[in-house]
């Protein structure tokens, strides 16, 4: 009966191979041969080498084994010399049609790696990795392999105890995300310790799904066995393959990568895979994070490493992609950003301000804009700049939009009780007007308020947001107008086509933007910018109102063009609901701006 886990000892990763970089798995082979007396650092890494290696000659027998071997496998060299690897019980993890052809197939390469089981010193067997590398002559003729064999059930320490079921794939044989999870954070532990880096990788086939529809389950299960198999054959000693689920993969690699490595392995994978006489061309998605420099617990840098392949898929699919740690903490800030107000709308933190709308040849009031603000408890009152980034093309752009349009009827109606009707223009995000439930919702507000006129409120849609899809933004207005709702078209002039859409939209104001009308006594171009427009709005007999109208030589100008309507700070600044009785009691003593209205 197996020990509880809680008993068992944690025992450190087996120790990479020590082998300085620049010798290579040939020279450890052929150093063997060396005569020499002292230790060459190759015979030094042969020797010491905490991996299983294993030298045999041109037939694949026996010729060499090192210390590593006989402690894991109870085998002198004496025992196995002249035989056959398979002759002593390192064989594969099974031997079914799929394996066999594998097998067949690592006999034509001169570099494989795949999974095996081995008999150890206490007669059972157990799973391992072997990487095998034959060695050719200046002539191109084998001269002898290198075998290095490397214990996988000694990570974790407790695998040893149970079912091999619980830790590795069925299909492929690789380890799966219960082993994979251990083997990541002993790596990790191993990494700091040894002050390494490691690299986390996740792979998907690319359109896998549409393939298995397509060619059925058997072929796909042999397609996915080949698949990994091909990866493996790229692999170092004491890296990993995992197969964590469907055509998902985890790669989990202890040597230092270049982006050379990640090139190779998806041209590898690009080469066509016969399976049961058909030839069956894959790609894959690769997202790789690198610790230390992703400093964070073994789930989380597979969650990263996912993330970065997400990525690599949005970026056309056949390429890799290396996870951002900065742009992941913006990620996280902007998420917590876009939850806090979230909040904020639930908790009743947003407030509606007015800006008044005046015509300047009568000075009437002839409406307001109702414009958000943020009553933060911590931050005080925050303006639009600060927080409509933080949600811009995201649903929370629909949220506010319906809040704002609710609070802006609730308040038509108690101005209406006090003997105040004034229109409200209400702004509407691009993603909010093109929702196809947009006219409906809004009729259900409005039913909701049944003593609000439709007229009464009018909806501000930028330029941009007709642009972006004319056809259904149409579709959209036209259902509201059929509410007796009227539209206006903001920050007009800023986009690429107004004519076009002057022409098309049923409008029933255009507002010219402020960022035309505040320099345009100083520029001369926005001067010319700001008369195109009124000259467009009186040609297709539409009413136009100017925004950031600050002084009065600003609305002088502005009529002089030949526009009567404008708001802007000269005339008052956004308020508060409860300031608006006052302010509209004082607006006509304003002498200056009554003024305006002798003006031809």
């Amino acid at each position: 009966m197996s020990p509880p886990l809680n008993d068992i000892k944690e025992q450190s990763l087996p120790q990479p191979n020590p082998r300085p970089a620049s010798i290579s798995a040939d020279a450890v082979a052929i150093s063997i041969f060396d005569s020499h007396t002292s230790l060459t650092p190759a015979e030094s890494a042969f020797r010491y080498a905490n991996e299983a290696i294993i030298i045999t000659n041109a037939d694949n027998a026996v010729v060499d084994v090192n210390p590593a071997f006989s402690e894991l496998t109870g085998l002198a060299l004496s025992e196995v010399e002249g035989k056959n690897p398979e002759a002593f019980s390192i064989l594969p993890l099974d031997d079914s049609r799929t394996t066999r052809l594998m097998r067949e197939e690592l006999q034509l390469r001169d570099r494989s790696k795949g999974q095996i089981r081995y008999r150890s010193h206490d007669g059972q067997y157990y799973p391992g990795m072997m990487s095998i590398n034959r060695v050719r002559d200046e002539r191109g003729q084998v001269n002898h392999h290198v075998i290095v064999l490397a214990d996988l059930s000694a990570i974790p320490s407790h695998a040893r105890h149970l079912n091999r079921e619980v830790y590795f794939d069925a299909l492929t044989g690789l380890p799966n995300l219960q082993l994979l999870t251990q083997l990541i954070q002993e790596s990790i532990q191993h990494a700091e310790q040894r002050q390494l880096s490691l690299a986390v990788c996740a792979l998907d086939i690319d359109h896998f799904q549409r393939i298995n529809d397509r060619l059925g389950p058997h072929i796909g299960d042999a397609l996915l066995a080949a698949f990994a198999q091909r990866i493996s054959h790229l692999l170092f000693g004491d890296d990993v393959l995992a197969r964590i689920g469907g055509d998902e993969f985890v790669l989990l690699l202890h040597h230092g990568v270049e982006e050379a490595f990640f090139e190779k392995l998806l041209a590898s994978l690009r080469q066509p895979l016969l399976i049961e006489g058909q030839t069956i061309y894959l790609t894959a998605s690769l997202g790789i994070t690198r610790y230390p420099d992703d400093h964070v617990q073994g789930d989380v840098l597979l969650r990263h490493a996912n993330q970065a392949m997400y990525r690599a898929k949005q970026r056309g699919r056949d390429t890799y992609h290396f996870f951002d740690s900065q742009q992941d903490r913006r990620l996280q800030v902007r998420h917590e950003q876009r939850q806090r107000f979230m909040d904020a709308i639930h908790h009743d933190e947003l407030r509606l301000f007015y800006q008044p709308q005046v015509d300047m040849r009568s000075g009437r009031v002839v409406g307001v804009e109702a414009l958000i603000r943020w009553q933060h408890p911590e931050l005080g009152l925050l303006s639009p700049g600060d927080f409509l980034p933080i949600i811009d093309g995201t649903p929370l752009e629909v949220d506010l939009g319906e809040w704002v349009l609710e609070r802006a009827l609730r308040q038509l109606t108690l101005w209406q009780s006090e003997g105040m009707a004034l229109p409200v223009n209400v702004n509407i995000s691009p993603s909010h007007l093109l929702v196809n439930t947009f006219s409906q919702r809004l009729a259900e507000l409005l039913a909701r308020y049944p003593n609000v006129s439709p007229s009464l409120l009018k909806l501000e849609v930028l330029e941009s947001a007709a642009m972006h899809d004319v056809k259904a933004a149409l579709k959209n207005m036209a259902r509201c107008q059929a509410l007796g709702v009227g539209f206006a078209i903001d920050d007009f002039g800023t986009g690429f086509s107004s004519l076009t859409h002057l022409r098309q939209l049923p409008v029933n104001l255009i507002k010219i933007d402020q960022s035309f009308v505040r320099d345009m006594l100083i520029d001369q171009d926005d001067m010319a910018i700001v008369e195109s427009v009124i000259y467009m709005a009186n040609r297709f007999q539409r009413p136009m109102l100017a925004e950031g109208v600050e002084t009065l030589d600003h609305a002088r100008a502005l009529m002089s063009l030949g526009c009567e309507l404008a708001q802007g700070y000269g005339i008052a600044r956004p308020m508060p609901p409860e300031a608006m009785a006052e302010w509209l009691s004082h607006w006509p003593t304003r002498q200056d701006w009554r003024g305006l209205a002798t003006l031809q």
